[in-house]
């Protein structure tokens, strides 16, 4: 493939903020979300001289025009921009050229025996940073269905979702589309594990509970500030052993299969005291392989996030990474998302065995749409 013509423009994300879309050769487009809940060692999505610099970066780039690429590995000619363009910019770029290459097949592309599908984690009831307003301390209640057909899944997750929003008919929904009920976290996991009951009757197979606990939101002066939360103890400002300990009671009371960010982002050696069958980074590690291989032994989970590390490149060698060390890789949207799919591509030709997923609102729904379709291609 030949890069013929580009285009960069403005467009907006799920709440409305701007973010970036390429276009190569007039048909192949790519665009990258925004986070809301960032954690301080990912890479800064645009250069301080802003968005606007990028886009007429891009635009009057007239290396690019001429430039070949016929594989992944190619897209490494595109690196030597990153130190201009920082993450969103660089990742679009890298993106719509990739789809490009493969003619927006990405997965046969990459992989062209690929034929495991994902398993996508359902963000339905949150809080934290992702709603202004009163809801619940950890960010997100995760469902993990266990069918072997990701549309079945998916429809689980979709299925529970509707059920709570009839029962809390009154509810707002946060940046992603989950429920923010104004209950403490127990409250909320007792009205989850309700509905799972019943779906799990309904549908035949088990559905599993996780948590984002996003805490370093929670970690102030040395400890970690509860505003709406109830168990037997009622303090609201734990320690680290604390934190650990409640976090360890939760799984073994609400049989929480994944747990993720139960400490604060420089906490590597308390992740490692966490009983969940997944323990998984997300702050922590940022998508930076430096950062991974400090936890090592610490974590068997982490999240991907490509914005985060802004490279295709370089999130292919944290996969790899994990891989190799035995450890989980769970690709995840951001709170500020766009249409784009390329994470479900990218779940399937990699076989990253979890996808972290929205329930609610079009840019969520385009990713689950395309990996129904991916499945019935397989």
């Amino acid at each position: 493939m030949i890069i013929k013509e580009v285009l960069a423009k403005k467009i907006a994300t799920s709440n409305g903020d701007e973010t970036i879309e390429i276009t190569i050769n007039k048909k192949f487009t790519a665009s990258t979300p925004l986070g809301t809940s960032t954690g301080k060692h990912e890479v800064h999505p645009f250069p301080s001289l802003g968005i606007d610099f990028c886009i007429k970066y891009i635009n009057s780039l007239k290396d690019l025009i001429g430039m070949e690429f016929n594989s992944f590995e190619d897209l490494k000619e595109l690196e030597k921009y990153s130190s201009v363009l920082k993450g969103n910019s660089l990742l679009a770029l890298q993106s719509a050229v990739l789809k490009a290459v493969s003619g927006n097949k990405i997965y046969s592309f990459l992989n062209p025996n690929a034929e495991k599908m994902p398993i996508p984690l359902g963000n339905v009831i949150g809080g934290g940073a992702h709603f202004n307003g009163k809801a619940s301390d950890f960010q997100e209640f995760l469902l993990m269905p266990s069918s072997k057909s990701f549309s079945e899944n998916a429809f689980a997750n979709e299925y529970i979702h509707k059920q709570i929003g009839r029962e809390y008919f009154n509810a707002k929904k946060t940046i992603e589309g989950a429920y923010a009920l104004n209950f403490n976290n127990i409250k909320i996991l007792d009205i989850l594990k309700k509905h799972i009951q019943k779906t799990e009757k309904e549908l035949g197979f088990r559905i599993n509970i996780g948590i984002d606990a996003a805490s370093t939101s929670l970690f102030k002066n040395g400890k970690y500030i509860y505003n709406n939360f109830s168990y037997s103890v009622q303090k609201k400002a734990l320690t680290k052993k604390e934190q650990i300990n409640l976090m360890n009671r939760l799984v073994s009371d609400y049989n929480i299969c994944y747990i993720e960010d139960p400490l604060h982002e420089n906490d590597f050696n308390g992740f490692k005291e966490i009983k969940a069958n997944l323990v998984c980074g997300d702050d922590l590690i940022c998508t930076k392989i430096e950062r991974l291989k400090s936890a090592v032994g610490k974590i068997n989970a982490v999240i991907i996030k490509p914005n985060q590390i802004g490279s295709l490149i370089k999130t292919k060698e944290i996969v790899d990474f994990a891989k190799e060390n035995k450890i989980t890789t769970v690709i995840s949207h951001r709170s500020r998302e766009t249409n784009d799919a390329m994470i479900s591509q990218l779940a399937v030709a990699w076989e990253i065995p979890y996808i972290k997923l929205g329930i609610f609102g079009r840019e969520r729904t385009a990713k689950i749409k395309e990996l129904e379709s991916i499945e019935k291609e397989i």
